[in-house]
């Protein structure tokens, strides 16, 4: 039976705007009596209250009890709502004539692998079925271990040589021209898809070569997913118009956030007043912000993934232009392929309710996007 704190924290949780959350950990609860808010904080399955009940007589009061109903009513939310992509299924009717009556009928060998044969029953014609990398000399497994070693970390002429390994010869050049196709036809695909991100984004920049010259990586990112939500490359970082990146983050999430955290530099707070800003200010911009700076309003969690890109960035000492698909790549592998160990060991697509199913996230993606985008 609920005690009478657990009723009323209840009752706290079920009106809207009652409940704050800050953090993964941290809430603000309004006081019933009219006096603001009190600071609600979980740590280590340990909830503490500033509330005179929780400090003086040390129990879990109603403002506790809210925080933990919020938190169980938006996990059920989140849960509800996980959009799943699963591999796609074996061929079950005939590419010409639409019949299901079709049988496996032997193997096509080739010096890069083994590709299922198939026989219809209704036409007696024979066909392959190798969705997505049709035309392709190597098998998809071959494509998909060459995207894994370049953006888990080696260089082009590297990933070429690791293939040589397991009997594959072909050059650097090769493997650009896979991400390039792959991550095109992906994107396509993944942009359709809204994730699940949270109320609180942060934007930073980072500085860039391309071919020599200075450029200015702007990035996107949802707080709590670490879900890199929109980019944009600029040749300036004092005079760049941010307004676009904001633009296409609402349009990626499908909402505008309540808290947006950034550094001090103008262009945010410029396209802020334009794109988030309204008369009823539901979008706050926190700025000003340090990486030694403590509580929830610095901005660690953004410089961690500065150094992310600055260890991609060292390894193919620079990018040639500002739509390259490297940038797109790399953005595929953090939010679907790469678990974070800061969300324990789950990808930010999972965080965001968004679950690639397969023991090959790589080929997950391209099938579905293939598959999806030949109906549309």
């Amino acid at each position: 039976m609920e005690s009478m704190r657990e009723l009323k924290g209840r009752a706290i949780a079920e009106v809207p705007n009652q409940v704050k959350r800050l953090s993964d950990h941290s809430y603000h609860v309004r006081s019933q009596t009219g006096k603001g808010f009190y600071r609600v904080v979980e740590k280590k399955l340990k909830w503490t209250c500033e509330c005179p009940d929780h400090e003086y007589r040390a129990v879990e009061c109603k403002h506790i009890w809210a925080a933990r109903f919020s938190l169980a009513l938006r996990q059920e939310v989140q849960a509800s709502q996980i959009q799943v992509i699963e591999p796609v299924p074996d061929i079950h009717t005939c590419i010409f004539c639409n019949s299901p009556q079709i049988v496996r009928d032997g193997l096509r060998h080739n010096k890069f692998g083994n590709i299922q044969k198939w026989n219809c029953r209704a036409c007696d014609r024979y066909f392959t079925v190798n969705l997505g990398f049709e035309r392709m000399k190597h098998t998809p497994q071959v494509v998909t271990t060459a995207m894994q070693l370049y953006f888990g970390g080696q260089s082009l002429r590297t990933t070429a040589k690791s293939l040589r390994l397991i009997g594959v010869e072909v050059t650097h050049k090769t493997v650009f021209m896979w991400i390039k196709k792959y991550t095109a036809l992906m994107e396509k695909y993944l942009d359709k898809i809204t994730p699940q991100v949270s109320d609180t984004w942060r934007a930073d920049e980072i500085y860039v070569k391309m071919r020599g010259n200075a450029n200015w990586l702007f990035a996107l990112m949802d707080d709590e997913t670490r879900f890199w939500i929109a980019r944009e490359v600029a040749s300036s970082k004092e005079r760049h118009d941010a307004r676009n990146l904001l633009r296409e983050g609402a349009e990626t999430a499908g909402k505008k956030p309540r808290l947006f955290i950034t550094d001090g530099l103008a262009a945010y707070h410029d396209a802020y007043l334009r794109e988030f800003w309204t008369q009823d200010r539901h979008t706050e911009h926190i700025r000003h912000i340090s990486f030694a700076q403590s509580g929830h309003h610095n901005n660690n969690k953004m410089e961690r993934f500065n150094g992310e890109l600055r260890d991609r960035e060292k390894i193919m000492r620079s990018l040639k232009t500002p739509d390259t698909p490297i940038i797109s790549g790399m953005q595929i592998f953090h939010n679907y392929i790469r678990p974070h160990m800061g969300l324990d060991g789950r990808t930010p697509a999972e965080a965001a309710g968004i679950e690639i199913q397969g023991q090959d996230k790589w080929l997950t993606l391209i099938q579905n996007a293939r598959h999806k985008l030949e109906k549309s």
